[in-house]
Formats: C-alpha cells, sequence, structure tokens
C-alpha cells in the first residue's frame, strides 16, 4: 500500500533520516503559521487523489464537482450560494455551472430562495447519479483520515473548525492591517 501522497507525488512513507521528517516536525512546531499549515496539507493530501479520480473517472474538474456536491447538500441553491460556501471565485463557478448543464447533470430552475434574481441550480438524474456513486468515496477517504481520532475528539474537532469557519468573513479575502501599513522603500523594495 502506498503512502501518502502530495500533489507532487512525493510519498512520506519511505522518508530517509533527514529528509523531510524535519521539514515536517519544523512546519507542526515552530512554524508562525502551524494552524494553516495542518489544515493545507490535509486539504492537499486529501483533495489531490479524489479530484484526480472524479477527472479520470467523470471527466469534471474540480470546480464542476464542486458544484454538483454543493447541490447534493443543498438542491435549489445557487451560484453565488456555492461561491460563498467553496472559495471558489464567481466567474470560475459559472464556466462550471454552464458545463454541468450541457452535460445534462444539473438544471436551473426560477429564482433561488430568498427573493434574490440568482438562479436556483438543482441536480438532474444524471447528476444524482454521479454524486451518489463519488460521495461514499470522499466519505471513505475522510474517515480514513480520522482514523487517529476518537469519536469524541472528531466531535470536538469539527465544532472547533466550524467556529473558525463561521468566523471567516470576519477575515477572508483581506490582509491584516500590517500588510496594509508597511512602508516599502521604493528604490530597494525592501519594507522598512
Amino acid at each position: 500500500m502506498a503512502g501518502p501522497q502530495t500533489a507532487y507525488g512525493q510519498d512520506f512513507s519511505k522518508q530517509e533520516p533527514g529528509d523531510s521528517a524535519d521539514m515536517l516536525e519544523a512546519k507542526l512546531w515552530t512554524n508562525p503559521c502551524p494552524f494553516t499549515f495542518r489544515i493545507n496539507y490535509l486539504a492537499l493530501l486529501y483533495n489531490t487523489p479524489l479530484y484526480s479520480w472524479i477527472q479520470d473517472t467523470y471527466g469534471l474538474k474540480r470546480p464542476e464537482y464542486v458544484v454538483l456536491y454543493s447541490l447534493a447538500l443543498a438542491d435549489g441553491g445557487s451560484a453565488r450560494d456555492v461561491s460563498d460556501t467553496s472559495g471558489f471565485p464567481k466567474n470560475t463557478l459559472s464556466r462550471a455551472i454552464k458545463r454541468l448543464e450541457l452535460m445534462g447533470l444539473i438544471e436551473a430552475r426560477g429564482k433561488a430562495p430568498g427573493g434574490r434574481r440568482a438562479q436556483a441550480l438543482f441536480l438532474s438524474e444524471k447528476g444524482w447519479d454521479v454524486v451518489n456513486a463519488t460521495r461514499p468515496i470522499f466519505a471513505a477517504q475522510e474517515q480514513r483520515m480520522l482514523k487517529t481520532l476518537t469519536e469524541g475528539e472528531r466531535q470536538m474537532l469539527f465544532e472547533l473548525m466550524s467556529k473558525v469557519v463561521r468566523d471567516a468573513q470576519d477575515w477572508a479575502g483581506d490582509l491584516p492591517e500590517l500588510a496594509r501599513t508597511r512602508d516599502v522603500d521604493e528604490e530597494k523594495g525592501t519594507p522598512q
């Protein structure tokens, strides 16, 4: 059985002494951004093989599958809803939605709930077939990823992560004040 793979095909199950294990320890324990390292690392290891499999098996790019998966969780949502909850830009999702409509995987029907002008999107029967065939693979991979945690630890992790996610609108899409107030020496291009 192969070890965990990164996007670049590195296999961390067979590390040589002095190899990236020291780098991993440094990134885990001496990193000024320990939370984001952990999130990004796990997301990359989880997402890369799954979305490669989705593309190879179903011919769907990641944003396209994200639309399907989102609608499977909340059928009748809009492109804006998917964008707001996935981090993908609206123009990327607009192209994905057009392609999914052409493929017969989603349908647009009327306005989205709440009186907005946005169009409500629904999975077609064909779209549901894709989601129903793929969702168990995603869930099984998550179970593999979380097997080291007890049920109580998982619940605690989910609750803490949900708290961070719900607060994201307060910081996402903007740099910290420190970045906006730094002076840069225009000749040298270095911070002062």
